[in-house]
């Protein structure tokens, strides 16, 4: 009779480790999905944000500086002093 007894143990002992095993796998297996979809959910973002940068980049090209920095504009608060006033380093 005491044999049965250690049986039914081991059998409700691995029967529950098996159960909490399977939850925990789980967790993780959902975990791992949940960071792959946000990680494809910010690439797919990113790559929106790049093709609104190169539309607006293709149909506002006036804007573009057209020396990188060069800026004679004595109205511009950002404007190179030494342009404005003609001075350049040349000899």
């Amino acid at each position: 009779m005491s044999t049965a007894v250690g049986v039914n143990v081991l059998r409700w002992s691995a029967l529950g480790f098996g159960v909490f095993y399977g939850i925990y796998h789980q967790a993780s297996i959902s975990a791992r999905d949940r960071h792959a979809n946000a990680q494809q959910e910010y690439k797919h973002k990113e790559d929106l944000i790049s093709q609104a940068k190169a539309e607006w980049a293709k149909t506002h090209p006036s804007e573009a500086p057209k020396s990188p920095g060069a800026k004679a504009d004595p109205n511009n608060p950002n404007a190179d002093l030494n342009t404005v006033l003609g001075i350049t380093d040349e000899k």
